[in-house]
């Protein structure tokens, strides 16, 4: 009896620096992988990796991948020697009221900006910066108004790449770094509305979440600008609405078709399903980026983690 063979499949490509230091060979002294977290989420910031590599950077550490495709215990193994291993990494945010505020496109604008500045301060303004997808949304259009941009210096040359996360390793190491930082936060912030389920979900539209929000309303940490699932007209929350859960709950997969979901366990899918990385517990929108110095700190005034 004869069949078909077994369809083999073809080893994942480990991200490397082929990008990278082909850029550097064309005369950019640093060169910055960014990738952003948060975006489809319903609640809490959007946040932006960033990690700074020069033609010094070695291989970037074992296991490294975009955050999407690891668990989070191994992402969480992964901060410490990605942090070490650029030349410099910082995470961004613009809080929920600033997406309210200038939309989601320029709150991105913001919380990237935030985290170049904070680079650019400890070892110099990048040459270059990577982004992944096909859309610029760094560059600030010529007929935004400048208070939109952000708090930092203007944006350096950027090159969007297709899959950069899954090619470039500085781009993988700033996805890996915003998810973790950004889901931290969540889970801190889970405390305070633990109806929500916050340190499961990490803000986006879970079962539980948009059912919390059909029961409660919205906080002050919601993207009230946004069609909320299950969001009753004019209702809100300051204050924690239950005691927290002791017992494990098992989030479930019907939810609506045209919302994200984050499931813990699952990895994100390109839609945007990643978690909340890194903020203080009021998410205020001014708070500043976390900045690490690798091995080449000595390029400029160095800030230590």
């Amino acid at each position: 009896m004869t069949g078909r063979p077994a369809a083999v499949r073809a080893p994942r490509r480990r991200p490397d620096l082929r990008v990278e230091r082909g850029l550097l060979r064309d005369g950019a002294l640093l060169v910055a992988g960014m990738d952003e977290v948060g975006r489809g989420a319903l609640a809490g910031p959007v946040s932006v990796g960033v990690v700074v590599v020069d033609a010094r950077t070695r291989p970037c550490p074992p296991g490294l991948a975009d955050s999407k495709l690891l668990t989070p215990r191994a992402r969480e193994a992964l901060v410490a020697p990605t942090r070490r291993w650029g030349v410099c990494a910082a995470v961004g945010h613009a809080g929920a009221d600033e997406i309210d505020a200038i939309g989601i496109i320029a709150a991105l604008r913001t919380a990237g900006l935030r985290a170049l500045d904070t680079v650019t301060r400890a070892v110099g303004a990048p040459d270059v910066v990577l982004l992944d997808g096909s859309h610029d949304w760094l560059s600030a259009p010529a007929d935004l108004f400048s208070e939109l941009d952000g708090d930092g210096p203007p944006a350096p040359r950027v090159r969007t790449l297709v899959k950069a996360d899954l090619r470039c390793a500085s781009v993988a190491a700033a996805s890996v770094l915003a998810k973790c930082e950004r889901d931290a936060m969540l889970v801190e912030l889970s405390g305070r509305f633990p109806a929500y389920r916050w340190d499961l979900n990490k803000g986006y539209a879970s079962a539980e979440h948009t059912a919390a929000i059909r029961q409660h309303g919205t906080t002050d940490l919601h993207r009230r600008s946004w069609r909320l699932p299950g969001a009753p007209a004019d209702v809100s929350v300051s204050e924690p609405v239950c005691e927290p859960v002791s017992e494990p709950v098992d989030v479930p997969d019907d939810v609506l078709a045209d919302v994200p979901v984050d499931v813990p366990g699952e990895r994100d899918d390109d839609g945007r399903r990643d978690t909340l990385d890194g903020a203080p517990a009021d998410l205020h929108t001014t708070m500043p980026a976390r900045v690490s110095v690798g091995r080449s700190g000595d390029r400029g005034p160095g800030h230590g983690e």
